[in-house]
């Protein structure tokens, strides 16, 4: 019999210390070592009862989630799934312990102090195994510059997008996005649609944080937003978003059908999406997470024409969703995390001037004449505006 995942669970509410292990101990690969009502109790439990996962509760007395995360990183690393309250306060918690180094979050159902914990028992279940499998955190490279407020373009003008980069992700997916978009610039040509697995209510924050420390203009994406160069639409928890081609112009949609694989949203319905309705301009990336969600999509996309790419399974946190993908043969690029946002740019930055050729020598003359004759300032010439 292999080794059973040992679990420490830490929560200061003692119904939960309680129902928590209940419900874990269901699962015969998983044993429940000990349990601590606060940040204190929980650093000594590790040190004396060496857990494999610990499930942390953030809203504590005496020391609170997060400086327990921060001590619990700094000594001897290991996988922590914060087990969240469902608002907005807890959202805003929630994506501070993911930057701290926790590998994935479940969220507390609202009625959880009445004792209800059944929707979301086997999502805890999956995520705790999958934390053993994944080990301890993994440090992110650095971003090779920061992007200041300042290079924010809440003025830029609304351009059709030249590509539309369609992006699955789940499990270490927050991180990973950050550190990836971040490094586009804002006059970037391309649009970018992300189906990340996270609850609803979470990711309006979500997109906002990413919105803060990136130049492109990120937002949680509604019913019929544009697809616009340097745009980034993230789709809402519990909906499926699609990319069409409208009267209107290139936009998203959003569904409520049901889920797919046990996912909603689903990478694969935004992946066949785009691979229909944009083919060879489209771009298929699949990140970090867990599942095989996105990886008939991306051969949807690949068999259309498009670009398709695997983010290598040792540059992420869980690699199932990448590992997939690549095994189906659907991703013609494997590239580390570390290199995305780099390929892309050069792939792609230089689209725009591409798309835009210069008049002729002949037609120009006579152009300049007319506008001399009309006592008109010339326009710019399009091939001179960069990153137009």
């Amino acid at each position: 019999m292999k080794d059973r995942v040992r679990v420490l669970v830490v929560d200061d509410s003692a119904l939960m210390r309680k129902l928590i292990p209940l419900i874990l101990e269901r699962d015969p690969d998983i044993e429940v070592v000990g349990t601590a009502m606060d940040g204190n109790f929980a650093l000594r439990k590790i040190a004396e009862l060496q857990p494999d996962v610990v499930t942390l509760d953030l809203e504590m007395p005496r020391m609170d989630g997060l400086e327990t995360l921060r001590m619990i990183m700094r000594g001897a690393p290991l996988p922590v799934i914060v087990f969240s309250s469902h608002s907005k306060q807890g959202a805003y918690a929630t994506f501070k312990a993911l930057a701290l180094g926790a590998i994935d979050f479940v969220a507390k159902p609202e009625n959880a102090a009445a004792g209800n914990l059944e929707a979301v028992a086997s999502q805890l279940v999956e995520k705790i195994k999958v934390a053993k499998r994944a080990g301890g955190p993994k440090t992110l490279p650095k971003a090779q510059s920061e992007v200041s407020k300042q290079s924010k373009k809440r003025s830029r003008p609304a351009l059709p997008p030249t590509r539309i980069i369609a992006i699955g992700i789940s499990t270490g997916g927050p991180n990973a996005l950050q550190y990836t978009l971040a490094q586009f610039p804002a006059d970037f040509p391309a649009a970018f649609v992300v189906v990340q697995h996270m609850p609803e209510g979470f990711t309006e924050m979500f997109a906002r944080r990413l919105d803060e420390c990136c130049a492109l203009d990120i937002q949680e994406a509604r019913s019929g937003d544009l697809l616009i160069a340097g745009r980034v639409l993230i789709c809402p928890g519990n909906r499926h978003i699609l990319a069409r081609r409208m009267p209107r112009g290139e936009m998203v949609v959003l569904s409520d059908t049901a889920p797919i694989n046990g996912h909603r949203p689903s990478a694969d319905i935004l992946f066949h999406s785009v691979a229909q309705e944009f083919g060879p301009t489209s771009v298929g990336l699949i990140m970090t997470g867990m599942g095989e969600d996105g990886a008939e999509g991306l051969g949807a996309i690949k068999a259309a024409g498009g670009l398709t790419i695997a983010q290598s399974e040792e540059s992420c946190v869980v690699a199932g969703m990448p590992r997939a993908a690549i095994q189906r043969g659907h991703a013609s690029k494997i590239l580390a995390l570390e290199a995305l946002a780099p390929y892309l740019m050069f792939q792609f930055g230089n689209d725009r001037n591409a798309q835009e050729k210069p008049e002729s020598p002949e037609k120009s003359e006579k152009t300049e004449k007319s506008e001399k004759e009309k006592n008109e300032k010339p326009e710019r010439s399009p091939v001179s505006t960069p990153g137009a």
